[in-house]
C-alpha cells in the first residue's frame, strides 16, 4: 500500500469535507427564503365533484370577508364567542373568515355558474374566481351563464371587470326577476339611506356590460333559468333570492344562497337572522324550510358561505342541524 497516496486522499478528503461543510449552510440558507415563501402561498382554489355520469359541479373560491359577530341577531342569551371556540372558528381583528364561493355546473354541453364572486366589491381578499376558473382549466370565454341567487356584491360584482367589460365575455347574465326588480330600482335606491346605496350602484354596474349588449335576462319565480337547473324560492335574505336544484334521482345537489352564514351557529340555532336580512323574519324562515327539505331529501349541498368548498349534507342533531363537509376525492 502507499501510504503517501493514501494520505494524500485522506487529506483531499477532509479538505473536501471542510469545503462542503463551510458552503452548505449558505446553499440551505439561500433556497430557504423560496421555500418559506412558497409554503404561504395555497394551490388554486377548485374542487370538483361528479353529480351522476352527466353533471359534473365545480367549486371555486373567490376569497374570505371577515364578519364580526355582532351581525349575527336574535342571540339573547346565546354565547356566541363559545359555540365558535367549540367549531374551533377563530374571531380575529377583523371578525370571523367567511368564504365566498361559486359554483360551475357542466352539463347538457353547457357551462352554467351560480354565482360570480364579489371581484373587488369587497375588499382585496376577494376577487379569485377568474384566476381560479381558468386554473381548473377552463377559459371565461366558454361560460354560457352566470345564473346569481340574488343581486349582493359578493354573489353579482364578480361578472363584471374593474374596467367595466364583461368577465365572461360570451355569457348571460340571469337573474330572479324580483331580486333584479329591487336592486336595479333607481327609484327603490332614492328611499334607502345614501349610506346604503351602494348595494345598488354596485348591481347596476355588475350587469352593465351584459345589459348593453343584450345578454341580460331575468326568470319569474318558479321557472327554470338554465336547462336541467331548477330554481327554488329562497327569499327573505334578499327579496328575490333563489336556490337552483341540479340532478336527479339521489344525485340531487341544491345551490343555495345565503341560507347560512355563520355555520358554527346558525345550524344550531337557525332562528338567529343576520344584519343583511331584508326581511329577517321570512330570512329565518326560508332558512328553517331550506334546512329541513335538504334533510328529508338528502340533497348534496352546495353554499355561498360555508368554508370552501362549501359542499356537504345536512342532517339533524337533536331539535337542530348539523353540517357534515364532502370528503376530499377524486372526481368519479
Amino acid at each position: 500500500m502507499n501510504i503517501k497516496n493514501v494520505a494524500c486522499h485522506s487529506m483531499q478528503s477532509i479538505v473536501a469535507s471542510a469545503i462542503l461543510t463551510f458552503f452548505t449552510p449558505n446553499l440551505m440558507a439561500a433556497e430557504t427564503p423560496q421555500s418559506v415563501k412558497a409554503a404561504n402561498i395555497q394551490v388554486p382554489g377548485y374542487y370538483r365533484m361528479a353529480l351522476g355520469k352527466d353533471v359534473t359541479v365545480t367549486a371555486f373560491y373567490d376569497g374570505p370577508v371577515y364578519l364580526t359577530p355582532s351581525v349575527l341577531k336574535n342571540t339573547s342569551g346565546i354565547d356566541l364567542e363559545s359555540m365558535m371556540k367549540a367549531m374551533s372558528v377563530s374571531i380575529t381583528k377583523d371578525g370571523v373568515q367567511t368564504s365566498v364561493n361559486a359554483y360551475l355546473v357542466q352539463q347538457n354541453g353547457r357551462l352554467d355558474l351560480i354565482d360570480s364572486g364579489a371581484a373587488k366589491c369587497f375588499g382585496d381578499s376577494l376577487g379569485n374566481l377568474v384566476s381560479n376558473i381558468k386554473a381548473s382549466g377552463i377559459s371565461p370565454n366558454d361560460v354560457d351563464s352566470i345564473i346569481v341567487t340574488h343581486m349582493h356584491p359578493d354573489h353579482a360584482c364578480g361578472a363584471t371587470n374593474p374596467d367595466g367589460t364583461a368577465a365572461f365575455p360570451n355569457a348571460e347574465f340571469i337573474a330572479p326577476k324580483k331580486d333584479a326588480d329591487y336592486w336595479l330600482s333607481e327609484s327603490m335606491a332614492k328611499t334607502v339611506p345614501e349610506n346604503d346605496r351602494s348595494f345598488f350602484d354596485a348591481a347596476r354596474r355588475a350587469i352593465a356590460p351584459y345589459k348593453a349588449s343584450g345578454r341580460f335576462r331575468t326568470f319569474e319565480k318558479g321557472e327554470s333559468p338554465a336547462p336541467g337547473i331548477e330554481s327554488i324560492d329562497e327569499s327573505g335574505h334578499s327579496p328575490g333570492m333563489t336556490g337552483y336544484l341540479i340532478g336527479s334521482g339521489d344525485k340531487r345537489l341544491l345551490v343555495w344562497g345565503d341560507v347560512i352564514h355563520s355555520h358554527a351557529v346558525q345550524f344550531k340555532h337557525p332562528e338567529i337572522s343576520v344584519v343583511f336580512d331584508h326581511n329577517p323574519k321570512a330570512a329565518i324562515a326560508t332558512r328553517m324550510r331550506i334546512l329541513n327539505d335538504a334533510v328529508k331529501g338528502k340533497l348534496w349541498i352546495a353554499a355561498a358561505h360555508l368554508p370552501f368548498p362549501g359542499i356537504g349534507h345536512v342532517v339533524t342533531d337533536g331539535k337542530a342541524y348539523r353540517w357534515i363537509p364532502v370528503e376530499y376525492s377524486a372526481v368519479r
